[in-house]
């Protein structure tokens, strides 16, 4: 079932590739330094914005009552942020595919509006709306800079293209359906946790003692809500992972890419019951959040591949003709 791959030895990996790389896998520190401000309830130890207690660099002896994790943040987020605008930049003056200096453009509109949106959490005192949409905007640009670190590279380049058959849209839809229900269940628990609904339910996998809770409040409801997302990509993850080694076992990437699935997201749920077993452990709940990050961005890995690789036929036969005399069968789409 797998496209044959082209030998990536003759296809140069772009400076600006490897920048975007590095910049993509700083996203993450970030995500971690954020879910730790969260989870020690630290926003407001520093209660000015973009100024720390009226310099950009206080002095040590005032680092200290949450300030070491709310100004680490700011300052991993700005080195993060420069990073994003020079790669960016270089792709999008190197790069002349317009998919891929679109998606420049909206890591570079991204990272600015989370900047904003971090700074209106101190200033108008971590309301919960603005709070979730900083977390959830946190998530939607580590997709941002993983997708254009794939789309960059000499392997999606390299990359030949087959017709699609039942498995592989099967394949396809899956993907789809993995990735919009991880960034859905994403959002849920950005609520939950600015809600403060994280032990709105003690128990687990019970819930109240009870598989259904009696919804007394919004913090059980959004709780429970959270639970039953966790079950939904849990079954979507098992139907993907069983699919892709039962039809493209002979797929290295596709594999890979649901093996790590499999991995992280059995990694999420016993870090979940370890939250309410341990009741909210600082570390415990940080790297359930960091994890989550990881679940979405593999499953959106897997998700470019399967569209990568497979197409319609029209698509693969109209693409034949161009491919003709360049050494590869890669695609010559937006983001080839």
């Amino acid at each position: 079932m797998s496209p044959e791959a082209t030998s990536e030895e003759h296809l140069p990996d772009r400076p600006y590739h490897r920048f975007v790389r590095v910049s993509a896998a700083c996203v993450a520190v970030i995500i971690a330094a954020g879910a730790l401000v969260t989870t020690t309830r630290t926003g407001l130890s520093v209660p000015d914005w973009p100024t720390t207690f009226g310099t950009f660099f206080p002095p040590f002896a005032l680092w200290v009552n949450g300030v070491e994790f709310e100004h680490t943040h700011r300052l991993i987020a700005g080195v993060i942020g420069l990073f994003t605008m020079i790669s960016c930049v270089w792709v999008i003056r190197r790069d002349a595919r317009r998919g891929v200096r679109f998606l420049a453009g909206a890591a570079i509109c991204a990272v600015l509006v989370q900047a904003m949106l971090g700074g209106l959490t101190v200033l108008l005192k971590l309301p919960p709306a603005v709070s979730a949409s900083h977390g959830t905007l946190g998530q939607t640009f580590f997709c941002l800079m993983v997708a254009l670190s794939m789309v960059t590279s000499p392997s999606w380049a390299a990359a030949g293209r087959r017709e699609a058959d039942g498995a592989a849209l099967a394949l396809q839809m899956l993907s789809v359906m993995l990735f919009i229900t991880v960034w859905s269940q994403l959002v849920i628990g950005a609520t939950m946790r600015h809600l403060h609904a994280g032990l709105a339910i003690l128990d687990f996998p019970t819930s109240q003692g009870q598989w259904v809770p009696d919804f007394v409040n919004v913090g059980v409801a959004v709780n429970f809500a959270h639970r039953m997302g966790a079950l939904v990509v849990f079954v979507l993850a098992t139907s993907l992972v069983a699919l892709t080694l039962a039809r493209f076992r002979d797929d290295a990437r596709l594999v890979s890419a649901a093996l790590r699935i499999a991995g992280l997201v059995a990694l999420q749920v016993t870090l979940g019951a370890f939250i309410v077993w341990t009741h909210r452990s600082v570390i415990v709940t940080s790297l359930h959040v960091l994890n989550g990050a990881l679940v979405l961005v593999s499953a959106l890995v897997m998700l470019l591949w399967a569209f990568r690789l497979y197409a319609p036929a029209a698509v693969v036969r109209a693409a034949r003709p161009r491919a003709q005399g360049v050494g590869t069968p890669a695609v010559q789409g937006a983001v080839s």
